[in-house]
């Protein structure tokens, strides 16, 4: 893991346009990271917005052994009956020390994939949750708040937290960084810290 950061960002079809933008935009000009685009085929998926995005991977574990990082962005196909089933990777990259990452409906691949358990993490809401995932184990560490939970090298968000995700995840790859860090929270809640404007 020497070298550039290498990190992945599990899109399927549908995935949501909003969540991931900070995160790789940030990766690669504040920290050098480099990012690539996971797919379950490696085939091109389209965006909740339209959008076409090129898969440079497959989910496959053995297409990535060089990743420090993998982040599941959201979608609705992980609310189907058979959604993709990304816990292999997920497995691969957190066994071997990288972060592992999921916002909004890509919650639920952590939660299948048992990673949940014993951590503290976070969703679109307890009740969400369980709805889809009843069983899943970890249940008792949900964490009902708005933004990213980051429990040692696994974070999670709901889909209206892109920011903090963004934050907490690249908190967790660099953690040495504080000055980046930082001046990330500073400009992404600017906003919210400002109030609604008149005209």
């Amino acid at each position: 893991m020497a070298g550039r950061k290498a990190i992945g960002l599990v899109f399927v079809e549908g995935f949501a346009d909003w969540e991931f933008g900070f995160l790789s935009g940030s990766a690669a000009e504040w920290f050098g990271g480099r990012t690539f685009v996971l797919t379950p085929a490696g085939s091109s998926v389209t965006s909740h917005g339209g959008v076409s995005a090129n898969g440079q991977r497959s989910i496959d574990p053995e297409d990535n052994g060089d990743l420090d990082a993998v982040a599941v962005i959201g979608s609705d196909q992980w609310t189907a009956e058979t959604p993709p089933d990304v816990g292999p990777l997920l497995h691969a990259i957190s066994e071997r020390g990288g972060v592992v990452g999921a916002i909004c409906a890509g919650t639920l691949a952590l939660a299948r994939a048992g990673l949940f358990s014993g951590r503290a993490h976070t969703s679109n809401g307890r009740d969400w949750i369980l709805g889809k995932e009843p069983n899943y184990a970890g249940a008792e560490h949900y964490r009902d708040v708005p933004h990213a939970v980051a429990d040692g090298r696994l974070i999670s968000a709901p889909g209206s937290a892109p920011g903090t995700f963004a934050v907490e995840f690249l908190g967790a790859l660099y953690p040495e960084r504080t000055g980046e860090l930082a001046q990330m929270r500073k400009i992404f809640g600017s906003e919210y810290r400002l109030g609604p404007t008149s005209s």
